[in-house]
């Protein structure tokens, strides 16, 4: 990569990071091309040379967020963690997610654009149902999940679990307790109710 090229990725880099921090409290109807030349210091012409247009530049960005997201568990699970370490750190990315995209956002975002919906289905699809599905044969080869337990049931289990993280999370922050929910959201994940893990 020459001279040019670099100084271009890195343009483009930080317009994509501007955008990222805008959206953390904009609507994305509302953002205008306007505001991300501004907060990315470039002028409007630049955005639209390197993205084409609003709608294509909050994709791309999307995107490269899921891809950095799916690249660190990945690089996470192939990481010497017992498989609580596992499931903690599914629920806390969980929570940076929605912090980095509010959920009305979200649903805007797909709503509006059904490019984003097959893009996201696609990775999923690929990409993070295999990742849990690894996570979960791993735990019954080393003892940590039952082998009783069909790995699809375990599947729906932890996407219950993962689709009310964003409330109980919340929960815990106003009442200081974020510790102790998930020290317990594990053991209930682990050890249901009714029993204490062996010693």
């Amino acid at each position: 990569m020459n001279g040019f090229e670099k100084r271009a990725q890195q343009k483009k880099e930080k317009i994509m990071r501007s955008t990222l921090d805008l959206l953390k409290t904009s609507d994305p109807s509302k953002l205008r091309i306007a505001d991300i030349a501004e907060a990315a210091s470039v002028s409007q012409v630049t955005i639209y040379n390197y993205f084409g247009s609003k709608e294509a530049l909050v994709r791309e960005v999307f995107k490269d967020y899921m891809w950095t997201a799916i690249k660190e568990f990945e690089t996470f699970l192939a990481g010497e963690h017992s498989l609580k370490e596992k499931v903690e750190y599914i629920v806390f990315q969980k929570k940076k997610s929605s912090k980095t995209f509010d959920p009305q956002v979200m649903k805007q975002l797909w709503r509006d654009d059904p490019e984003m919906v097959r893009f996201v289905k696609e990775e999923y699809m690929a990409k993070g149902i295999p990742l849990v599905m690894r996570l979960i044969e791993d735990g019954k080869k080393n003892g940590e999940i039952s082998k009783a337990l069909s790995t699809n049931t375990i599947m729906m289990y932890m996407q219950m679990l993962t689709n009310q993280a964003d409330t109980m999370l919340d929960y815990a922050e106003e009442h200081g307790n974020m510790d102790m929910l998930i020290e317990e959201m594990v053991h209930l994940f682990f050890y249901g109710v009714g029993s204490n893990p062996n010693p």
